[in-house]
């Protein structure tokens, strides 16, 4: 049956600089923003201020949808990530909650699309869709008979 992952995913940018996320893989320091999936009683927009609080520490709501991206991973995993943007007035200091996160950074866009670092090409296509600046409103994304 197929079931693909539901992700969300943030992209933070504060002072012309971008909040990336790096945990180790395989003994590898990755990059990403900060991401994860979709858990059971959460819509899509809770799912992102959870994973922003988990692994950077910072209470924010998404501002606007960036896109959704269908992807399958080079290891045949199919991926539907809902991508958020939050524009904050300053670069906060930023303490992973959760222990998979080593540490957060505020980088420029060219050291993010540059780096060899990515956990997967939707980080760098992430980047460039927030620098497209074409935004959707929340309000498309309707919990249907939600439970308040």
């Amino acid at each position: 049956m197929f079931k693909p992952h539901v992700t969300v995913a943030c992209v933070v940018q504060a002072e012309n600089h971008f909040l990336i996320v790096e945990e180790t893989i395989h003994g590898n320091p990755r990059w990403n923003q900060p991401a994860g999936h979709l858990e059971a009683d959460e819509t899509v927009i809770q799912a992102a201020q959870r994973e922003l609080w988990e692994e950077a520490g910072i209470h924010a709501r998404p501002q606007s949808l960036l896109r959704l991206h269908q992807w399958i991973a080079p290891d045949k995993t199919p991926f539907l990530r809902f991508l958020f943007a939050i524009d904050l007035a300053k670069r906060v200091t930023a303490i992973p909650q959760d222990d998979d996160i080593d540490r957060c950074l505020w980088l420029k866009a060219d050291e993010i699309l540059a780096s060899t670092q990515l956990r997967s090409p939707l980080v760098a296509e992430s980047i460039i869709c927030y620098q497209q600046d074409t935004r959707y409103p929340l309000e498309i994304l309707n919990a249907f008979q939600w439970p308040v």
